[in-house]
């Protein structure tokens, strides 16, 4: 059965990488439809042109970027609005124009936490995410953004409580709060290892980040066991948006 369409919508350019870098890589390789929307920093930015590279390097086709500012870095997009301080509709309906288009059968984002980091442009990119799926399948919801597409489930990038085993070492110089699941909530494990080299790739290309000491820093300065152990497995929680959702590894 080829594998399904697939959109990742995530909030920064490095997220999609770091969070389903492995099954952009695995759907592109089996000649998927595999496409990303990066809601945050302007497409005349270096860190565009590294988001340009890494979705090259993933089979992800051209950055899709709605240009708001990161909330914590205003000079990512001058004179425009925080994406989390974006009108919640203006945000949705441009979310849906891109589903529309792309019209993928699998949506994958942040969860709810926001991924490990919480990150306020994450939770807001996960709760736009949330209403434009199920927004894009009805016809009278922004009627100029296409025409309806309905995708068939919802999989939100997730670490489960276990994986603080493989994280916490790394993650505790940082000082941050990891923001994990109970293991019974993840509906998907993913073994990503025959792709992780383009998923490190695709981190590595993010030399900004890499450089300042950010999450692709850390992963620069790792063995190549430390980066499979961190990286060589995703894992998701899904939301059945039809009857009849296409199958994803892993799912029985």
């Amino acid at each position: 059965m080829p594998a399904p369409s697939l959109l990742a919508v995530f909030a920064h350019p490095d997220d999609e990488a770091l969070s389903a870098g492995g099954i952009l890589a695995r759907h592109a390789s089996a000649g998927a439809r595999t496409a990303v929307v990066t809601p945050t920093w302007s497409a005349d930015t270096p860190r565009a042109a590294e988001l340009a590279e890494a979705l090259r390097i993933l089979g992800a086709g051209p950055p899709r970027m709605p240009g708001y500012a990161d909330s914590r870095v205003p000079s990512s997009a001058p004179g425009r609005p925080r994406w989390c301080d974006a009108p919640l509709d203006e945000a949705v309906g441009e979310l849906v124009a891109h589903l529309r288009d792309v019209r993928p059968e699998i949506v994958v984002t942040h969860d709810a936490y926001g991924g490990l980091t919480g990150h306020e442009d994450h939770v807001h990119t996960h709760r736009v995410t949330t209403l434009a799926v199920h927004a894009a399948g009805l016809e009278r919801l922004f009627p100029d953004a296409g025409e309806p597409w309905q995708p068939s489930a919802l999989y939100l990038a997730t670490h489960p409580h276990s994986a603080l085993r493989a994280w916490g070492g790394h993650w505790a110089p940082t000082g941050k709060a990891m923001r994990t699941v109970p293991d019974e909530r993840v509906s998907v494990t993913v073994d990503v290892t025959p792709w992780l080299d383009r998923k490190i790739a695709a981190v590595l290309a993010h030399r900004t980040e890499v450089a300042r000491g950010a999450a692709p820093g850390l992963i620069a300065a790792l063995s190549a066991p430390a980066r499979e152990r961190l990286l060589g497995t995703e894992w998701y929680t899904c939301h059945d948006l039809t009857p009849a959702a296409p199958p994803w590894p892993g799912r029985s």
